[in-house]
């Protein structure tokens, strides 16, 4: 059975927005078997709101503050800095709300993460630069945020009791930049030294370990070209999502394994900009995939998940209703 989910964020800067995205995804994503619901995120809220900023509020084994040029591990311990306080509050604000208008639901729930080496990528060490430059900076900082999602997970599995399965979706859109040596020094000048797959691999796993230990399954996105989709599932994934339109012949060989493998395959098809295609149009971009790989949409329906290309941040609220609308008739349809 082929379902149809979301990548995360909304558009919007206020609680009532957020309000509006948690209605929008129960109520496209809800409402029957080809339907995979999810927590919504609405970044312009804030920093706190955003993808790293939520992620660091989750973690208390480390503090983290807000720089202007961003968030920044303190070194210390103790009472969290304020900003940090603010990203836990207000996810839990949104947990809140989330707790009482799904209440009951019985299907699939999905919730996401920034992943450790986007974390590593973005936030900065207590004497500057990022992360990524200090090996045992981003060990601590993985195994901190392993931590964090077993809490998570936990903590929705008590808000959503009925839920038939929890989903943890890591969102590592730096990774392949990371993989390749290509995030910028501080000053701007360099570039960080690679990290090679193995140590890449073993972060991934502390964290879809522990997801996978507090009874969920462990996804990880990333809408940027050159997604190490054996990497990722050699690390545990057991879901990848992905933009079709940026996959290369490797690619597709690996999301084909994947699939295969009885894994699953998000494949992000639906446009987060401009004019959005018919059903129609978007179901026969599937079927052509598929007979592409040289896969039967029967055989492989139950691994096949559909998706706008990335989150939604930057559509309207009418256009990012219409694009979650477009994932589930899509899924249904190739489901047969």
């Amino acid at each position: 059975m082929t379902r149809g989910t979301g990548v995360g964020s909304f558009p919007g800067s206020t609680q009532h927005d957020y309000d509006e995205a948690l209605a929008i995804v129960l109520g496209e994503l809800a409402a029957d078997e080809h339907g995979l619901a999810f927590v919504p995120e609405v970044p312009g809220r804030g920093a706190g709101a955003g993808l790293t900023g939520r992620t660091l509020g989750l973690v208390t084994e480390l503090d983290a503050d807000l720089q202007p040029e961003g968030w920044r591990l303190t070194g210390t311990s103790g009472a969290a800095p304020v900003d940090q306080r603010r990203a836990r509050s207000l996810l839990a604000q949104d947990l809140d709300a989330l707790e009482e208008r799904a209440a009951g639901h019985a299907g699939p729930f999905k919730t996401q993460v920034a992943g450790p080496w986007t974390l590593a990528a973005t936030v900065e060490r207590p004497r500057g630069d990022k992360v990524l430059a200090d090996h045992s900076a981003r060990r601590d900082l993985a195994q901190a945020l392993a931590l964090a999602v077993a809490e998570h997970l936990a903590d929705l599995r008590r808000r959503l009791p009925d839920a038939t399965e929890l989903i943890l979706q890591v969102d590592e859109p730096a990774l392949p930049t990371v993989l390749a040596g290509g995030v910028p020094t501080a000053s701007g000048f360099g570039k960080h030294r690679t990290v090679h797959p193995p140590e890449a691999s073993e972060a991934l796993a502390w964290v879809l370990d522990a997801a996978t230990a507090a009874g969920a399954t462990p996804w990880v996105h990333s809408c940027a070209p050159g997604v190490p989709i054996g990497l990722l599932r050699g690390a545990g994934a057991r879901g990848v999502m992905l933009d079709l339109d940026l996959l290369d012949a490797d690619g597709h060989d690996a999301a084909a394994e994947a699939l295969e493998a009885g894994d699953t395959v998000v494949a992000g098809i639906v446009p987060t900009t401009g004019a959005l295609p018919s059903d129609r149009a978007l179901i026969e971009r599937v079927l052509r995939w598929l007979d592409l790989l040289g896969l039967d949409p029967e055989l492989v329906g139950t691994s096949l998940a559909v998706s706008p290309t990335c989150g939604l941040a930057g559509a309207t609220p009418a256009a990012a209703r219409q694009a979650l609308k477009l994932s589930r008739a899509v899924a249904r349809s190739v489901s047969g």
